[in-house]
């Protein structure tokens, strides 16, 4: 295939939508909802809870989708559905309506998170030996995502407070909506370049699921850590007393660390073959979440969200590496899916249990320090994954 680099840019895309700004502008958003809606912690994490679950359904949801329908199709139809979603929740203040959106649009994120994943296992399988950058090039693009939503969320609130609207946070999402469709007009049409046939059962497209325990293992405590800073970091942040001007750059520098981690880590995800780059991601991960929870000192909280950044969604391309390594094509898509699902698992547990410890003592310090524990349990077990013999 020509210019594999401009594929797989375009289709990270996918990944901007499904978790850039469909998931993780959440987290700016957040501190408004919550101060105008009254939401306690619980209830406020509770909605990113929501999202995780809509996320695990659409992960269980998928791999016979795909079957049906394919990658590309699933990756459009899921880009479409997140956008329509987001749409939705500028139209809408009650708490319930906001919950079903933030359910509905977790299971778009998933048909287009996991069926990305596959298109970019794919270009890999193409160009095996820039697989691994092609693959974080894909994940990267969550970061995209970031630095927009970083940029768009707060100048649209400043927009609406200055035209006095009652509910400005309702102008944001309905401005990532907006954003969201003109992604998915700019990944369309690439993602057609990659070859799609439908898979077809047999015996080589089996994934087993305890020959990589430890691996799902280890991804399942990634996913309840790491969410609880995504979530909380910004509101942490605004109680620490940090300037909005200042916020807006942390944020934005986290999601230009995530656009440079394909390129940083793509020799090491070529390299290990079992779960020695998930236990590193990991356990750099933990050290990047505790550090706001220990200090305010603007320096070491800047250098949390850039190390944050710059590896957390690498994680995520560690476990595609891993699939791709020790599976055939024909079970990467099986493989990629059963990732996702104890992903998306560990997403449920994380929003809902920050959110309530942080209504105790200790505040959000405490539930952060919790989330670093669990990505350090993460990188633990990773350890112990050990590549399939071929």
């Amino acid at each position: 295939m020509r210019r594999p680099f401009l594929t797989a840019l375009a289709i990270s895309l996918g990944a901007a939508v499904s978790l850039g700004m469909s998931r993780f502008s959440y987290a700016l958003l957040l501190p408004p909802m919550r101060s105008d809606l009254g939401w306690t912690y619980l209830l406020a994490g509770a909605m990113n809870t929501g999202n995780a679950f809509g996320y695990f359904i659409g992960a269980l949801m998928t791999p016979a989708l795909l079957r049906r329908c394919g990658a590309h199709r699933m990756l459009v139809a899921g880009a479409l559905l997140a956008a329509l979603f987001m749409l939705l929740s500028g139209l809408a203040t009650a708490t319930g309506l906001l919950l079903c959106q933030r359910i509905l649009s977790g299971v778009a994120s998933a048909f287009i998170f996991i069926s990305g994943g596959v298109l970019a296992a794919r270009l890999g399988g193409l160009h095996p030996r820039r697989a691994g950058f092609l693959i974080g090039l894909y994940y990267g693009g969550t970061g995209f995502g970031i630095v927009l939503s970083a940029l768009l969320v707060p100048a649209t609130l400043a927009a609406a407070a200055d035209f006095g609207a009652a509910h400005g946070w309702q102008w944001a999402w309905l401005a990532l909506g907006g954003a969201c469709l003109l992604a998915t007009l700019g990944m369309a049409l690439p993602a057609r370049q990659i070859p799609d046939a439908p898979l077809q059962a047999g015996p080589h497209n089996r994934f087993r699921i305890g020959s990589f325990g430890y691996g799902l293992a280890a991804y399942f405590m990634f996913g309840a850590g790491y969410i609880g800073y995504m979530t909380f970091v910004i509101a942490l942040l605004k109680e620490q007393g940090m300037s909005a001007p200042l916020i807006t750059l942390f944020y934005t520098l986290l999601g230009l660390a995530v656009l440079a981690s394909s390129r940083v880590w793509a020799g090491m995800l070529d390299h290990f073959k079992g779960g020695q780059s998930l236990a590193i991601l990991n356990g750099l991960l933990a050290a990047a979440t505790l550090l706001p929870a220990l200090t305010a000192t603007p320096l070491l909280v800047f250098a949390s969200g850039i190390l944050f950044g710059g590896v957390f969604l690498s994680v995520v391309a560690s476990t595609t590496a891993l699939v791709r390594h020790n599976l055939p094509p024909p079970a990467w898509s099986a493989g990629i899916s059963a990732f996702t699902t104890v992903f998306a698992f560990g997403q449920i547990i994380g929003p809902s249990m920050v959110g309530w410890i942080a209504d105790g003592p200790g505040g959000l310090q405490r539930g952060l320090a919790f989330s670093a524990l669990a990505l350090l349990l993460g990188a633990l077990l990773a350890l112990r994954q050990r590549a399939l013999p071929h």
